[in-house]
């Protein structure tokens, strides 16, 4: 695994996402109660950023196109419309900086 700086744990706030670009493309970060998690930024059922027009409310982030939701600790689907689940990104924090392995997404089971 290679794992690339991308932020500070400062820079997401808890209820919060920031989006980073990555070799496949944006990822999103969710803060979620001080523990953060890696997603690929778009919906899988729009062409619609996650982390810059979608509401976060626990795990759970809803696409504001067309409602669908996610939870982002696994990145299943929540409720339709969306039937793909988000792939999801290795994350890890040492001192005050956040890492994702661009390279390694995967789908969880």
């Amino acid at each position: 695994m290679t794992f690339s700086v991308v932020c500070n744990v400062s820079d997401i706030p808890v209820g919060e996402a920031l989006k980073v670009e990555g070799s496949e493309g944006a990822i999103a970060i969710f803060n979620v109660d001080g523990e953060l998690f890696a997603t690929q930024d778009r919906c899988t059922h729009g062409d619609w950023s996650l982390s810059e027009g979608g509401y976060l409310e626990g795990d759970i982030v809803e696409c504001s196109l067309h409602m669908g939701k996610f939870c982002v600790r696994t990145g299943k689907v929540k409720a339709a419309p969306p039937c793909d689940p988000l792939k999801m990104f290795p994350l890890k924090i040492e001192g005050d900086d956040v890492l994702v392995d661009f390279d390694t997404g995967y789908y969880a089971p």
